[in-house]
């Protein structure tokens, strides 16, 4: 089973780039299953709209993912709450809406969806690491109702990430951090089968500053008092995410591939 996940989609360049290469991609590399984190995907490049959803729905996601700026834009909630293929992170506060973890049935198989959040320099949410292990108790690989198992951890920190996917080594088919924006080169399998990647980058246009207009950027860190709040670059995009080959068997991983495409980046495929 082939089942590739684009990192944080960042404003129109990175919705338009998703429009244009993802099909392609899905066709080409024959791929099963799509998650995307689309925490960034509105125009202000914070939060997703209804109509962003839909439309990476229709370019080929089966699930999006989101992050700690899942609320910035009103429509989030309604989305949430009324349709299961966008989550949350499963540890933000008990009463949000929607669900931070989703079952997921296509070609016969049942592709279990798991969004996480760290808990350093991230919004107030439950401890990680103790959500985690409670989902751990509750989905495991080859039990007859699991057969694969995705887990989007989005957060700031390396360690945070990396201890994750040592975590689940052996009982999630990946592990994959969002929300730096930038593809790491670690990707590999951990020694118990698990796919990892410590970033898998964002889609977006890398002309930039993490997606974000480099000049305006630039004048804020600079204390330019003519700086204006935040907004997305709009230059070519890149698609970036990891691809895993998993056995249909165990659930594990057999093989990762990371994908880039398109934009200001060296093309991976």
């Amino acid at each position: 089973m082939n089942i590739l996940i684009l990192g944080d989609v960042v404003g129109p360049a990175g919705v338009k780039a998703v429009k244009e290469r993802l099909p392609n991609t899905i066709k080409e590399k024959k791929v099963d299953f799509v998650i995307i984190n689309g925490e960034n995907a509105a125009d202000t490049g914070r939060g997703i709209t209804k109509k962003i959803f839909e439309e990476l729905l229709i370019a080929g996601a089966d699930v999006i993912t989101t992050g700690n700026h899942v609320w910035d834009h009103k429509d989030a909630e309604e989305i949430a709450s009324k349709n299961l293929k966008l989550l949350r992170p499963l540890n933000l506060p008990k009463d949000s809406p929607g669900k931070g973890e989703g079952i997921f049935k296509k070609n016969g198989k049942n592709f279990i969806v798991l969004n996480l959040m760290g808990n350093i320099f991230m919004k107030k949410c439950e401890d990680v690491f103790i959500e985690a292990k409670k989902f751990i108790e509750k989905f495991k690989l080859g039990d007859g109702k699991t057969d694969f198992i995705i887990v989007d951890m989005h957060g700031e920190i390396t360690s945070e990430k990396t201890a994750m996917g040592h975590l689940f080594d052996g009982k999630a088919t990946m592990v994959v951090g969002t929300h730096t924006h930038v593809p790491t080169s670690d990707y590999r399998i951990l020694e118990k089968g698990t796919a990892y990647q410590t970033d898998i980058g964002m889609c977006g246009d890398y002309n930039s500053v993490i997606g974000m207009n480099k000049d305006n950027s630039l004048k804020k860190f600079l204390k330019d008092s003519s700086a204006e709040s935040h907004f997305p670059s709009l230059g070519d995009g890149t698609i970036s995410g990891l691809l895993v080959t998993a056995d249909n068997e165990t659930g594990l991983a057999k093989k990762v591939q990371p994908i880039i495409l398109g934009g200001s980046l060296e093309e991976r495929i």
